[in-house]
C-alpha cells in the first residue's frame, strides 16, 4: 500500500484494492457498475478471506451485517464488509491512530 495519504479518501484506496463498484457517467449522474477487481489481488484475496472468516465465526458480528445480510447475498455481504475493514484500515494509517472497537466517528460539522 505504501504511504496512506497517497490515496484522497478511504473511497480511492477502496477502489484501488477493487472492491467498490466502478463508476462512470456525465453531467453530474453518476451510474454505478460491477465490481472492477482491479488493483492488488493478493491484499482484496486476503480482506475477503477476512470477511469471510469473519461472518462464519462470529459470535456477534454485528447489527449492520445482519441488516445487510437479510436484504442481499451471502457473497455480496462478504465483499461489504471486506471494503468496510479496507475502509478503516485506511483511516487508521491515514489518521495514525490506533484500533479501537469502541471508536465513534464524528463526520464533518
Amino acid at each position: 500500500m505504501g504511504d496512506a495519504k497517497a490515496f484522497r479518501c478511504a473511497r480511492e484506496f477502496a477502489a484501488w484494492l477493487g472492491l467498490v463498484p466502478r463508476q462512470c457517467g456525465t453531467g453530474g449522474r453518476v451510474r454505478l457498475l460491477g465490481i472492477s477487481k482491479r488493483g492488488d489481488t493478493y491484499l482484496r484475496t486476503l480482506l475477503i478471506h477476512g470477511a469471510r472468516a469473519v461472518l462464519t465465526h462470529a459470535k456477534e458480528p454485528g447489527a449492520w451485517i445482519d441488516h445487510l445480510a437479510k436484504r442481499r447475498p451471502p457473497n455480496v455481504v462478504t465483499v461489504a464488509l471486506a471494503n468496510k475493514m479496507a475502509r478503516t484500515i485506511w483511516a487508521l494509517l491515514a489518521h495514525g491512530r490506533e484500533y479501537s472497537n469502541t471508536h465513534v466517528s464524528v463526520g464533518p460539522a
